[in-house]
């Protein structure tokens, strides 16, 4: 099994900046990908970024050159670092896990932090 809490979400003005953090704890060994979804209020939830065990990154077109995703390994922690915020990112952020480990693929999710951008 893997946890993830995130934090650092909160309130800013378009154009701020936020980063949120996302810790893992259980069977780290068994993440292949880590990824950063949001979800807006009446809207289905997107992918926003995500890094790979390899370290490779991947990001929605709407994030691209404003959101970087990184990790630290000693931490056991994925950022996304979010700069030039929009109003249009407000969003309930979710760390997703996927992990492969015993022939079985399984998907793990936090509990969200929400983000609000004020025009």
């Amino acid at each position: 099994q893997v946890q993830l809490v995130e934090s650092g979400g909160g309130l800013v003005q378009a154009g701020g900046s936020l980063r949120l953090s996302c810790a893992a704890s259980g069977s780290i060994f068994s993440i292949s990908v880590i990824n950063w979804y949001r979800q807006a209020p009446g809207k289905l939830r997107e992918l926003v970024a995500n890094i790979t065990r390899g370290g490779s990154t991947n990001y929605a077109d709407s994030v691209k050159g404003r959101f970087t995703i990184s990790r630290d390994n000693a931490k056991n922690t994925v950022y996304l670092q979010m700069n030039s915020l929009k109003p249009e990112d407000t969003g309930v952020y979710y760390c997703n896990a996927n992990t492969y480990y015993g022939l079985t693929w399984r998907n793990h999710w936090g509990q969200g932090t929400q983000v609000t951008v004020s025009s």
